[in-house]
């Protein structure tokens, strides 16, 4: 029997999806006190965040409760909490403008080429490339969001160091992508 609409409503990845969307309010106004709480209290938050990110996914396919909303909510949340995570960290200099600009403009390229493929009936997945930049991203966030040095960690030049990695994966992937939907949509001899 299919589930209703408030069954995939509130099911635990669609949950967790929706966990993750309320966090980012909850980093953007901790960013906007970049003191140590603020910074702390932001990296927490994103910290959560990613990791609900880890974790609906993951239940989702060892439920089966794949739903359509979460196919669509799951990476719109994603996009959003990267995204809106970095343009905050530009005004205080933790990131830099021009990083930020390639990897938005790479997140909407890839979604705009992702939607063009489904309206033909194909679907482009996730790369394990695609993986391992949110993985760069979250992890370079996380340190920038924090900021300051506690332990003698740097945790700003930590979070650079994986910044630098998250936009090699990120031009790499995005490069997959539209080398993917080229030989898709105009194989090679035709």
């Amino acid at each position: 029997m299919k589930p209703g609409p408030q069954e995939t409503l509130t099911n635990l990845p669609n949950t967790m999806t929706f966990l993750r969307l309320a966090c980012i309010p909850l980093i953007l106004i901790c960013l906007i006190f970049p003191g140590r709480w603020g910074s702390f209290l932001g990296a927490f938050f994103f910290g959560i965040a990613s990791i609900t990110d880890i974790l609906d996914g993951f239940f989702a396919r060892k439920y089966g409760s794949v739903t359509v909303l979460g196919k669509f909510l799951d990476p719109l949340a994603d996009k959003l909490l990267i995204c809106m995570t970095m343009i905050m960290l530009i005004p205080t200099e933790r990131i830099p403008a021009w990083i930020v600009i390639v990897i938005v403009a790479r997140e909407m390229a890839i979604t705009g080429l992702r939607a063009v493929a489904v309206s033909e009936g194909i679907v482009i997945h996730a790369s394990a490339l695609g993986k391992y930049k949110t993985i760069f991203q979250s992890v370079a966030l996380i340190f920038l969001c924090v900021h300051y040095s506690y332990f003698d960690v740097d945790f700003h030049l930590v979070g650079i160091i994986f910044l630098w990695g998250a936009l090699i994966l990120t031009l790499w992937s995005g490069w997959e992508y539209f080398r993917q939907f080229n030989q898709v949509f105009w194989p090679p001899g035709e």
